[in-house]
């Protein structure tokens, strides 16, 4: 097929020798076949931000890390360069959680080069050779689904031990490979320590996982991995190999509005009476 304008550099630069074909079209990116020399590999096209159905809302950049002061500065302003930069970036953190979540074992394609805004990544295939299919597009037994709901979760958990949260995830940006489930499509994944909405993300990956093999295996709907794996992370007791039960008990017992009023007050006691032996300290010390 005649090589889309976007990956031309590529060609030019020796990364890519021949198109073979589009693979599919999403929200945020066009992908295609490409030979590179004697391997067949995924190249990714971002689309422009105004042909993209996918917009960077701050919930998703909130955190990220902008090296360049410049950069920073003028993507705060939102001039042509810091508009310009605001995209590179986002294409660039995909790139980033690939390479940080391959390190860490999370199952993610592996990436090869990012040039010219196009990410050149591991083409994944079924068991038969051809291009591996959504999980949207599969039917699953209740015990398939079962399973699979399993090794997403672990994913997941895998992913918040190396601080990155998805963001997105659902059932379309899942791919089922020769050997299972394959994470994609990740320049929304998010710094879960610094971000404010890291919490509300998580929940709401787990819920769609929940909510897709549920219909295969009613008994997840009733779960709530969610919860349960924030909880442990927030009190530093996650990592790869737990074992999740799948549930979370909530505290819902009544706040005493009284004894928390007391102890605001004692604290306050405490730090008027510190200031006031720090005045007289002081006069004594002036007096000498």
């Amino acid at each position: 097929m005649k090589t889309p304008k976007r990956i031309v550099p590529l060609v030019e630069d020796g990364l890519v020798d021949e198109v073979i074909r589009q693979l599919m079209s999403g929200k945020e990116a066009t992908v295609y076949v490409v030979r590179c020399g004697d391997e067949i590999r995924c190249a990714k096209v971002y689309k422009e931000a105004d042909k993209r159905s996918f917009r960077q809302s701050v919930d998703y950049t909130e955190g990220r890390k902008v090296k360049n002061s410049r950069r920073a500065r003028a993507m705060e302003k939102g001039t042509n360069y810091g508009r310009k930069a605001q995209e590179e970036a986002w294409q660039s953190a995909e790139v980033d959680a690939l390479y940080r979540l391959a390190a860490a074992g999370v199952r993610v394609p592996k990436p090869y080069n990012f040039h010219e805004g196009v990410l050149l990544m591991e083409l994944l295939t079924d068991a038969d050779g051809n291009a591996a299919p959504r999980l949207n597009d599969l039917a699953f037994t209740a015990e398939l689904a079962l399973e699979y709901h399993r090794i997403l979760i672990a994913q997941v958990v895998r992913m918040l031990c190396a601080g990155v949260i998805h963001g997105d995830l659902s059932e379309y940006n899942i791919l089922v490979d020769g050997n299972g489930p394959v994470i994609i499509d990740l320049p929304q994944a998010i710094d879960a320590a610094a971000n404010n909405h890291a919490c509300q993300m998580l929940l709401r990956d787990v819920q769609n996982l929940a909510g897709y093999f549920g219909q295969f295996a009613p008994e997840l709907l009733a779960t709530d991995y969610g919860n349960e794996i924030w909880a442990l992370y927030q009190s530093s007791q996650l990592h790869p190999d737990i074992v999740l039960a799948g549930r979370f008990e909530r505290d819902e017992k009544p706040v005493d509005l009284n004894s928390v009023m007391r102890e605001i007050n004692d604290t306050l006691k405490e730090e008027e009476a510190r200031q006031m032996a720090i005045a007289i300290r002081l006069s004594r010390e002036r007096a000498i």
